[in-house]
């Protein structure tokens, strides 16, 4: 069985996580390729590091290099949002400068049928909305300005909602991956959030 997952690697423990994958899996072939640095191990394992901020990698192929070739926007921004929250921050030199980080209560699913269900599932709806609602508000006040990058998490559906606002439609042309699984945005998210969007995405293939 082949599986396959993708973890962040903060820039200082890069060269250590390689390491780390060929004590797992025995001695690797490094790669530069397609912008990526990919190390094949000697079990079948491999594994294919980005840089953060769709950044091409064209470096030599080793974890050093790699390592080196990190860096960061000096302006970007976060958007994180769930049926229960969002977090809205602008990042700049790797500290965040201004930020909101909202709760809104949307009501779980109910086992009641008929049209009691029909009116939970309208009240769900509204609530929703009046979620996503404040959280483009926000967005539109904090995520201004000569932004170079805007990283994104949370639930798919409600971010794609809140970018749909007039004033956020700007935002599409500089999202970049990774995609952050974040849990109901809190402030700990959000910080932890600033963290993963700026490390090297490595994404690990092995056989079972």
């Amino acid at each position: 069985m082949t599986e396959q997952r993708t973890v962040l690697v903060p820039r200082e423990r890069v060269v250590r996580w390689f390491e780390n994958f060929q004590e797992r899996h025995g001695h690797a072939l490094f790669q530069t390729v397609s912008g990526t640095l990919q190390a094949s191990a000697a079990d079948g394992a491999y594994a294919v590091a980005r840089l953060p901020f769709a950044e091409p990698y064209a470096g030599p192929a080793d974890a050093s290099a790699l390592t080196a070739a990190v860096t960061m926007p000096v302006h970007w921004g976060l958007l994180l949002v769930r049926k229960g929250g969002f977090a809205v921050a602008t990042v700049e030199h790797g500290s965040i400068a201004a930020s909101k980080v909202g709760q809104r209560h949307v009501q779980g699913r109910t086992k009641a049928g008929g049209q009691s269900q029909q009116r939970f599932a309208r009240r769900r709806d509204n609530q929703a909305r009046q979620a996503y609602e404040a959280a483009a508000e926000h967005a539109a006040r904090i995520l201004s300005g000569d932004l170079e990058a805007m990283v994104c998490g949370g639930d798919r559906q409600a971010v794609e909602q809140v970018l749909e606002d007039p004033r956020l439609r700007g935002l599409a042309t500089i999202r970049v991956d990774p995609w952050l699984a974040v849990p109901d945005p809190r402030r700990a998210v959000l910080e932890q959030a600033v963290v993963d969007g700026s490390s090297v995405a490595v994404t690990v293939t092995e056989t079972s």
